[in-house]
């Protein structure tokens, strides 16, 4: 049996100031769990019942076998899987040098859980390796983000910082800023280059004032409908896909 303490402190990283405490996350499912045991993160412990079995040498003592009572207990699912890992936060440093001649994301204020692990899960998709996020973009590891990415949060690294001050510095370096925004240039006819940033606004404020100020590129996905009362606009994530296709489409055709 698990003891109160530790059932306590496992259901603790719900919550992002424990997380931030302790540098620990929390992911859950076979899935997930097996994707992440293959990549370069650092597992701390891995509880699971008796009907999951782990495909690891038993003399590995991070395996902890408990019962599906307990599962439930430290869980944060509503049905709870077979398996639950407490991972440590990955301290991703991607200066801007790591950047050059590659298409990064930029995430400015994003808020909802279910869209910030949609565009991890996009960018690994897209073979985007690195987003940077302002401060108070989502949580990437939020128990809702790292379950909807997947196995894709394995995959990309993700820095929160001063992100105008970054896209500034990114700018003096020579990277292209592109922002997408509803006043935007027709993303289908605009030239687009390989490399660069793309930056992602809030989903009701769209791009800060501060960052927009550093955008050398403004895109914008037109829509298609005779009738002008159509939509106001797309889903934050969905318009990742939608611009992220479209760039990878382009270098597929110069190359």
């Amino acid at each position: 049996m698990l003891t109160a303490n530790t059932i306590k402190t496992i259901r603790a990283l719900q919550q992002k100031k424990h997380r931030k405490l302790s540098g620990l996350f929390v992911a859950e499912g076979h899935r997930l769990v097996c994707d992440l045991l293959t990549s370069p993160l650092r597992l701390e412990t891995i509880y699971h019942t008796n009907n999951w079995q782990p495909d690891r040498c038993s003399s590995d003592n991070r395996f902890i076998e408990i019962s599906p009572k307990d599962m439930s207990r430290i869980s944060g699912l509503s049905t709870p899987t077979p398996v639950l890992a407490i991972v440590h936060i990955p301290a991703h440093q991607i200066e801007i040098k790591h950047l050059d001649g590659t298409l990064a994301l930029a995430l400015d204020n994003i808020q909802d859980p279910g869209n910030m692990g949609t565009i991890i899960r996009l960018a690994d998709w897209f073979g985007i390796k690195h987003i940077i996020c302002s401060h108070n973009t989502a949580d990437a590891f939020a128990p809702k983000v790292v379950q909807s990415t997947m196995g894709a949060i394995a995959r990309v690294s993700i820095l929160y910082t001063n992100l105008a001050q970054y896209l500034e510095a990114a700018k003096d370096a020579g990277i292209t800023i592109y922002g997408t925004f509803l006043d935007g240039e027709n993303i289908y006819t605009q030239h687009l280059n390989s490399a660069g940033i793309i930056v992602l606004g809030n989903e009701g404020n769209g791009i800060s004032n501060e960052v927009e100020k550093l955008v050398n590129s403004r895109i914008t996905i037109p829509h298609f409908c005779d009738d002008e009362n159509t939509s106001e606009s797309l889903n934050v994530a969905m318009a990742t896909a939608i611009v992220c296709s479209e760039f990878r489409s382009r270098s597929i055709k110069r190359s």
